[in-house]
């Protein structure tokens, strides 16, 4: 235990009642009382441990000169109670990442888990109980630790006065993590019970089973057989020819059925049963795989455990359950009951391994009781399941080691609770105990993956996205090609002279790129220098000039170039597989582009899989240890682009085979690839109670090779360093040319109000691009200490700006609001400057909305940073649309709304008890006078088409502020608001400007490289259950789209043809997730039914057929269940 000197010279009373108290609790406590600039010193010379001492009588560990055998104490774990950077202490936070490789050595040695558990030194326990662990607080304990991989950080107390107290309670939930890991280690494989947790919701969709970018069922199977290899009892599955992971969550799936749980946990095993022999009938509404023999199950058998009320209380206590109680009456108990009134608590039990799937987070059809708000509590059938997972056999549980949560992302990191900072009331701190949580996450995803460490004390393992396509062209959209090259090659002329165009190729090109819906992408114009002249005729007229028509065809060929070589995720990643080579070919292709030809990514794999001189592991060893080097010295901060060095490598002692610079820097990347079955590697080494190293989140394209190989414990940055420079200067850029093309199509007028959207994600992965947005609309710039750290957001001066300040409606995600609280202050501070400026108004609209706000008698009316409510996190307008449970499209804009009224800053109490506060009236007035709205898009695999959350905030944001608008005269509608949109996923851009899209445009773009695409339809068939479920959700998100946006027709009518109206197509959704092809079928219907798809009968009766034959077939599957029991 590391611990303050200082606070033993002042007679700090914590550090007595802490070792006395670990002591109480079984712990062996080694006090180590240090300055806190040599921490990692204390671990190199005087720590040691079973696999170190092994390690060095092998030869693999090299002990530093310095280490003192006669001193050294071997110890099961490490607990820094100090927080920073295990190197350097303070002294090291200065210069983030500086002294990672230091630290991540020491730890790696050693292979034992590294806690953070502090009291706060900067807070008090009755700010903290209130707020959460919040500013330079959260950097100390959580963003600094986590980059050494620290786990498991609990808040132990904090300043009463100006002494430093411990809460006792805290001490015990330190103490029962740390057993967890511990006696976790000291089991044999053979006798740990590992739960593993799949995801399931929303319900009724095909949702069983599914994770953002991740093959579960495959991954499952590749799971159990290395436990199998490690010595871990999985029953027969991993010898038994016919079990797959597709049959195990074919059988969670059966499980999660309203029927079979109303009939309770004595009646499961027969309704899996009876589903296997209607999968033999060959029964189109079950899995096809349940027809294996023993339902590819494995020897799998359902464990099922019915709990009640009173014995939920005997687990909970008094107090927690008078809470769920309050929440859930009687009447309404949640989901997961028995018609009977038990909690039902399920899965499939293997050997010693149990796969279940997590409760749902609340009742569908009433998404405002599904998520985090702080005066609620899980449902009672949420605390059973994790409370029986916890129970040992003898009680009649589970008796969990540890449980795996398999694929981003589930839902226990989301309960209500403390915003950071656990405390006893925090429901994923009761839930989880302590129970070890190995979350196996999306590497891409630093921003959520932050909530999984933190609340949900995850040690996280990282997956690789997927491998990358390019769309290409095909069908229609290929046919449209081949016209426009042979028009540009043998048709076109002036019109002044030479052979004239053949009116056969123009007629044609026109209605093809009539029937491919291009004519909003590039619009023909009659005037090319009036955007009002588009043509939209069904014939193409006379008129048009052959010039003019030349100039529309060569622009019609450069967007089916870009189309073309637009990137998407092919398919879905299998947790710990090895790329094949034409996958790593996809990897090489989409991060160097044109740069890197074919032939030489070939060379590049080549030179790895088959190195000329020395031998492979040579050759691989020098490479990694070479652009380690490289790493190491650029790491500091964080490199703003992607690691691509220019260096020959020379032959190294001969060990090395002489390549150009850019073939070995692929090999290299090779080389990290190759090692994604290190993720299963991390699992195994987390399950024994080691070390999983960390890596920054991020993907390979936009962050280059700092965040591979994957199977790490991903973590954010130091937003103490945001925006960094690069991003600074690209943000700069990007508002730039959002105000230059809002002047365009405005008559040369500034927008009053711009609302820009500050997600966590995109702001840890670009470093702040966003918030650079943000300050070039103000004409603002960060100030930096001598540590290179932001201060304060400077507003410059109007001279030197040569515009109007633009005001800016800030729109937080919870996530962002939680992690970058300091920035929020430094922005609000930046606002309410900006408000009393001595400027006009008509050169600052912040002063001008505000002193408006102010005669109106407004409080606080420089507040533009909103938000959830605190503690609470998502709009809750894709649970509406998911549910189905909406009329008008406005009152989505009205769900943002009032989920989103809360403002946040220096200025609502700095975090204190005012932070959060309700301000309507400000908020309808930045959103009636906001006439743009801006999203980044951080990465290839989460465009706006692939995930709810786009259309459920952007769109929304953009539907709110259409509400507050007045009629147009020539549309007779409500003014449309625009979206710019930024796709940031290419790297920093060397161009002078940033390419900005509107929405509409961005969506054509994506529906038709992605779901519209034959090759990534086909790529998703390939996955299964999961691959089907990826198709039904980005149907359901066309819903939120056309709700809140405009989708063309087209859009419909193509993706009626791909998925539904295609009987094969149709035929494999079925076979492989009935509830997901019934949700692709439901959501076209929906959109006909709403008006945002105008379809031909024949095409809406066939749909309807289908439909009902779905559904028919479904109920009549539930009969038989119910006859089951």
């Amino acid at each position: 235990i590391l611990l303050f000197r200082k606070h033993v010279i002042t007679e700090q009373r914590y550090i007595m009642d802490l070792i006395t108290q670990m002591e109480q609790l079984d712990i062996i406590p080694v006090p180590i009382f240090i300055n806190g600039v040599e921490a990692h010193t204390i671990v190199r010379d005087w720590l040691t441990s079973e696999n170190e001492e092994a390690g060095a009588k092998r030869g693999t560990i090299e002990r530093d000169s310095t280490y003192q055998p006669s001193n050294a104490i071997k110890v099961d774990a490490i607990v820094n109670t100090i927080g920073f950077p295990l190197v350097g202490g303070p002294a090291g936070s200065m210069e983030a990442g500086r002294n990672v490789a230091v630290a991540e050595t020491l730890l790696r040695n050693m292979n034992v888990p590294y806690f953070i558990g502090s009291p706060l030194l900067l807070q008090s326990i009755p700010q903290w109980k209130a707020n959460g662990v919040l500013g330079l607080q959260s950097v100390v304990l959580y963003s600094l630790p986590e980059l050494d991989g620290a786990i498991d950080t609990i808040v132990l107390g904090g300043l009463v006065g100006d002494k430093i107290a411990l809460v006792p309670e805290r001490v015990r939930k330190l103490a029962s993590r740390i057993h967890g890991w511990v006696n976790m280690k000291r089991t044999q494989p053979e006798d740990r019970k590992i739960v593993v947790s799949l995801y399931g919701f929303p319900p009724n969709v095909g949702a069983v089973g599914t994770a953002a970018l991740l093959d579960v069922p495959g991954s499952l199977d590749a799971l159990l057989r290395r436990l199998h290899e490690e010595g871990y009892d999985v029953g027969s599955f991993a010898t038994d020819p016919d079990a797959s992971g597709e049959s195990i969550v074919a059988a969670l799936a059966i499980l999660s059925e309203d029927s079979v749980i109303s009939a309770g946990a004595d009646r499961m095993q027969a309704a899996v049963e009876a589903k296997m022999e209607r999968a033999r009938d060959n029964d189109q509404t079950v899995a096809a795989t349940l027809a294996a023999p023993g339902g590819g199950l494995g020897g799998g058998q359902v464990h099922a455990i019915d709990v009640s009320m009173d014995e939920l209380e005997g687990a909970l206590g008094k107090y927690m359950t008078k809470k769920v109680r309050r929440s859930w009456s009687d009447k309404d108990r949640g989901p997961g009951v028995s018609s009977r009134g038990d909690f039902v608590v399920s899965g499939i039990q293997l050997g010693n391994v149990f796969v279940t799937v997590q409760p749902l987070l609340g009742v569908e059809g009433d998404p405002m009781r599904l998520l985090f708000q702080r005066d609620l509590t899980p449902h009672p059938q949420y605390c059973a399941a994790y409370e029986w997972l916890r129970r040992t056999e003898s009680e009649g549980g589970i008796g969990a080691d540890a449980v795996i949560h398999l694929g981003m992302h589930g839902t226990v990191e989301w309960l209500p609770g403390q915003p950071l900072g656990n405390d006893r009331q925090s429901w994923s701190d009761e839930l989880l105990g302590g129970l070890p949580n190995i979350y196996v996450y999306a590497a891409n995803n630093p921003s959520e993956s932050i909530l999984a460490k933190r609340r949900g004390y995850g040690t996280l393992v990282s997956y690789n996205v997927p491998p990358y396509g390019r769309a290409g062209l095909y069908l229609d959209l290929a046919n449209l090609k081949d016209l426009v090259s042979e028009y540009r090659i043998n048709g076109s002329a002036n019109d002044e002279g030479g052979s004239t165009p053949r009116s056969d190729l123009r007629d044609a090109i026109w209605g093809s790129v009539q029937r491919c819906g291009l004519t909003s992408d590039v619009p023909l114009l009659a005037d090319r220098n009036d955007e009002n002249t588009a043509i939209t005729d069904t014939d193409l007229p006379e008129t048009i000039s052959n010039e003019n028509f030349d100039k529309w065809v060569g622009d019609l060929s450069e967007y089916l170039a870009e189309l073309q070589d637009r990137l998407f995720s092919s398919g879905l990643h299998v947790f710990g597989k090895r790329p094949t080579d034409d996958e790593l070919m996809t990897y090489l292709q989409a991060y160097y582009g044109d740069e890197l030809p074919i032939d030489d990514c070939r060379k590049a794999i080549d030179l790895f899989r088959n190195p000329k001189d020395g031998t492979e592991k040579d050759t691989k060893d020098f490479l990694t240890n070479f652009f380690t080097w490289i790493e190491k010295t650029f790491r500091d901060g964080y490199s703003e682009t992607p690691l691509k060095p220019s260096v020959d490598i020379e032959q190294n002692s001969g060990d090395v085979p002489h390549a150009s610079s850019l073939i070995s820097d692929a090999s290299h990347i090779v080389n990290l690839l190759d090692q994604t079955t290190e993720e299963l590697d991390s699992v195994m080494n987390a399950l024994s109670g080691g070390y999983v190293p960390a890596k920054p989140g991020g993907d390979l394209l936009r962050d280059g090779t700092s965040v591979l190989p994957t199977g790490r414990n991903i973590h954010a940055l130091d937003p103490y360093r945001m925006p960094s420079a690069g991003a600074w200067a690209r943000g700069g850029k990007a508002a730039l040319e959002i105000i230059k093309q809002h002047r365009q199509m405005h008559n040369g007028e500034y927008p009053e109000t711009v609302a820009v959207t500050l997600w966590g994600l995109d702001a840890i992965k670009t470093r702040g691009e966003s918030v650079a947005i943000v300050l070039a609309f103000v004409g603002a710039t960060p100030v930096k200490e001598g540590t290179g750290r932001v201060v304060r957001f400077d507003l410059v001066p109007l001279e030197e700006l040569g515009r109007p300040r633009i005001d800016v409606l800030a729109s937080l995600s919870g996530i962002f609001r939680d992690s970058f609280a300091n920035i929020v202050d430094l922005l609000d501070d930046m606002f309410e400057r900006a408000a009393i400026a001595d400027e006009p108004e008509d050169l600052n609209f912040i002063k001008k909305h505000a002193l408006e706000l102010s005669e109106d008698g407004v409080e606080r009316p420089a507040a533009r940073l909103f938000s959830n409510p605190p503690g609470d996190y998502g709009s809750m307008v894709n649970e509406v649309v998911g549910s189905g449970d909406w009329d008008e499209a406005e009152s989505l804009g009205e769900t943002w709304k009032n989920r989103n009224v809360f403002s946040y800053g220096r200025n609502e109490g700095g975090g204190g008890a005012n932070s959060g506060t309700a301000r309507p009236q400000v908020l309808d007035k930045l959103l009636a006078s906001t006439e743009r709205v801006v999203q980044e898009i951080d990465s290839v695999e989460y465009g706006l088409t692939d995930i709810q959350e786009y259309y459920a905030n952007t769109g929304a944001l953009k539907k709110a502020a259409e509400n507050r608008k007045p009629v147009d005269a020539k549309t007779g509608k409500k003014k449309k608001v625009a979206v710019s949109v930024i796709e940031a996923f290419g790297g920093p851009q060397s161009d002078s400007s940033v390419p900005v899209r509107d929405v509409e445009d961005v969506l054509r773009l994506e529906y038709r490289s992605k779901l519209l695409n034959p090759k990534w339809r086909d790529a998703m068939l390939d996955q299964g259950s999961g691959g089907a479920y990826e198709v039904s959700q980005r149907m359901t998100a066309m819903v939120g789209w056309a709700a809140t946006a405009d989708v063309d027709n087209f859009v419909f009518d193509q993706a009626a043809e791909r998925y539904a109206l295609d009987e094969e197509v149709a035929k494999k959704l079925q076979k492989a997730n009935p509830e997901a092809f019934k949700n692709v079928v439901r959501r076209l219907l929906e959109a006909n039914g709403r008006g945002m798809w105008d379809a031909d009968d024949d095409v809406l009766d066939k749909l309807k057929e289908l439909y009902s034959d779905a559904d028919d077939m479904i109920e009549q599957a539930s009969a038989t269940i119910q006859r089951t029991r």
